[in-house]
């Protein structure tokens, strides 16, 4: 299709000023107020977690070389998708249909009704799913901490679930995603502070004289050697995924050109260093041994642990703290559709008619999240699933197909055929990695039970 087309045909579909004005889940949640910067911050809490740690565990399943390899290639692949996708925005915004949504930019740009609900529902299913994950690790992370102190304590998982929830449900009161630019700042801090921290136990684990023996060899099974490949691509593929982009740069103030490319390079070299060098210095210490968290690692469950208490505490004072960003940062999609339906935008944000449907709604949100978490505390090995499922549709596959219909690139130039060569082989890493999840799962069902007080890895 071609630009002037595209435009033409899209143009039907973008909704007045007036119409934007009257939206409160815009006017309250998506506000327009940030720098590059604030972006940046957004966009490093959504994708540099504690799923870092998982890291050496995803290179278990390849190999130095080519676990090395993909973890480079698919970040490679993740940031020129979302430089593809941030244009696509901007090409969009100069033609005066500014999208602060990613379920309304994929349907006005692919022009398909269904395209906007596929979007509500694997959004809604991703930013639910790490929602739910957050405070089951935030929960674990506090007992952990609790089970050191006091090893014959009374208090139990769900306990821990509750307090997380609480402390989220109260943040959450926080009204729009631009006023977390102070807490996803600090959030950038411990992701630099925890990463520094579990790569210097576990180079001191290498070296100890208690230190696992170095095993770096495969599976035997040529099988179960492409399974545990692509299960850590889908590991990858949800590390490196966010899927909210339009909406973190929903919050920059217009003109929004060129603002979140500069974020991106921000977000990419603190990534840089966060992935590197636990993917490193974990499997360097453990190998084949590496747990699915590195600090289970590090903290086995038998024989001392192999790196000093108080470093140990710090960091996992350090992952619960910044678990309650990130809770926050995929809370907003939810809140900005709840806010859009029930918030009044001719009244001010913290006027009572906004503020008690704001507390209620939010709250039942959370603790509907803390239900889950407490009924299912098997969640990591859903964190493949979702990333075949929900991060490859919306991070690998949609921005290079929105930006060959958008901006029409000539179908014989390297660009139109490299995005469509993205597009077709990890439409085919989804759907295998999928499977190699769903397998993974099924192989663990055993060890699963609802309300359990210990988190299955």
């Amino acid at each position: 299709m071609a630009p002037a087309a595209f435009d033409a045909e899209a143009g039907a579909a973008a909704k007045p000023p007036a119409a934007e004005a009257a939206d409160a889940g815009a006017a309250f949640v998506l506000e327009s107020k940030g720098t590059w910067w604030h972006a940046g911050f957004h966009l490093t809490t959504a994708i540099v977690g504690p799923t870092v740690l998982t890291l050496p565990y995803a290179l278990r399943g390849m190999g130095w070389a080519l676990g090395l390899t993909v973890l480079t290639a698919v970040g490679a692949v993740t940031f020129y998708e979302y430089s593809l996708m941030s244009r696509v925005l901007e090409h969009c915004e100069a033609r005066g249909r500014r999208h602060i949504r990613f379920r309304e930019l994929a349907s006005d740009v692919l022009g398909s009704g269904w395209m906007f609900y596929f979007v509500v529902i694997v959004q809604t299913a991703i930013n639910t799913g790490v929602s739910i994950g957050t405070i089951l690790l935030a929960a674990d992370c506090l007992e952990i901490m609790y089970t050191s102190l006091s090893p014959n304590g009374p208090l139990k998982l769900y306990h821990f679930i509750i307090i997380v929830a609480v402390a989220l449900a109260f943040l959450s009161q926080l009204p729009s995603f631009h006023s977390l630019r102070h807490i996803n700042f600090a959030s950038l801090l411990l992701s630099l502070g925890y990463t520094i921290l579990v790569s210097a136990a576990c180079i001191g684990a290498g070296l100890s004289k208690d230190a696992p023996v170095k095993d770096y060899s495969l599976s035997s099974s040529k099988s179960d050697q492409t399974f545990n490949a692509f299960l850590s691509i889908s590991i990858l593929a949800s590390v490196y995924g966010n899927g909210i982009l339009p909406e973190i740069q929903a919050t920059l103030a217009p003109p929004a050109a060129g603002k979140m490319m500069k974020a991106l390079v921000l977000c990419y070299s603190v990534i840089a260093f966060t992935f590197y060098i636990p993917s490193i210095t974990g499997y360097w210490a453990f190998g084949s041994h590496v747990q699915s968290n590195v600090l289970k690692s590090l903290m086995p469950d038998s024989g001392p642990a192999l790196a000093p208490t108080w470093l140990l505490g710090l960091a996992v004072l350090f992952v619960l703290l910044q678990l309650l960003a990130i809770g926050l940062v995929y809370s907003q999609v939810a809140y900005e559709i709840m806010e859009k339906n029930s918030a009044d935008a001719t009244r001010g944000k913290f006027s009572r008619r906004n503020v008690v449907p704001r507390l209620l709604l939010r709250t039942l949100y959370l603790a509907f999240c803390a239900f889950m978490a407490a009924m299912l505390p098997f969640f990591g090995d859903i964190v493949g699933v979702v990333g075949a499922v929900g991060f490859i549709p919306l991070d690998f596959v949609l921005p290079v197909v929105m930006y060959n219909i958008a901006l029409a690139p000539p179908r014989r130039s390297p660009m139109f055929l490299a995005n469509t060569a993205i597009m077709v082989v990890f439409s085919g890493v989804g759907a295998i990695g999928a499977f190699a999840s769903i397998r993974k799962l099924v192989l663990d069902a055993g060890q699963f039970k609802l309300f359990s007080n210990n988190v299955v890895d």
